[in-house]
């Protein structure tokens, strides 16, 4: 019982670092290893001072989306956590963490609506007269896709996991 439970937490933060790396990195949307593109700035690397350039991304409705699930999901994904942390102690032996469980899915669900708005809004998103086939996802975008199985399937554990003595 001590390995499934000690499993489901280092599932757990695996999947809200992955998330925070996600949200918060610069790299949903690479144009060349120069020049990179996130939810929230458009960066150029200056080859002469070796730093990255920032300014802030042209808002666009579907960007505002995509942002707001992402953060939505870090925070769905936190409160899970504070809550299984407090229903370890308090639940009563045999109860189910029902509540842990469907905060972890609403955060899979927000991360996947936020990666599909992405997905398919990326020229509005992105917004640039530029030839988007020469640029690519980062990996940011493909820990967020990452992310979605690892918080419904942790979702689904928590609910299944009953608390034992």
């Amino acid at each position: 019982m001590m390995f499934l439970l000690l499993s489901i937490v280092v599932l757990h933060l695996v999947s809200l670092a992955m998330l925070f790396i996600a949200t918060l990195e610069k790299s949903w949307w690479v144009w060349t290893d120069s020049e990179i593109t996130d939810l929230w700035y458009n960066c150029l690397h200056d080859n002469d001072t070796e730093t990255w350039m920032c300014a802030a991304t042209t808002e666009s409705d579907w960007l505002q989306s995509v942002q707001a699930l992402m953060v939505l999901s870090v925070v769905f994904s936190s409160i899970s956590f504070l809550v299984f942390l407090a229903q370890l102690f308090t639940l009563n032996r045999g109860s189910i963490f029902y509540f842990t469980g469907l905060c972890q899915a609403f955060a899979g669900f927000t991360d996947f609506a936020a990666c599909l708005i992405f997905t398919f809004h990326k020229n509005e998103i992105l917004g640039d007269s530029r030839d988007q086939s020469k640029g690519r996802f980062g990996y940011c975008f493909i820990l967020a896709w990452l992310c979605v199985p690892l918080l419904l399937i942790s979702g689904v554990l928590y609910v299944h996991l009953r608390k034992k003595q």
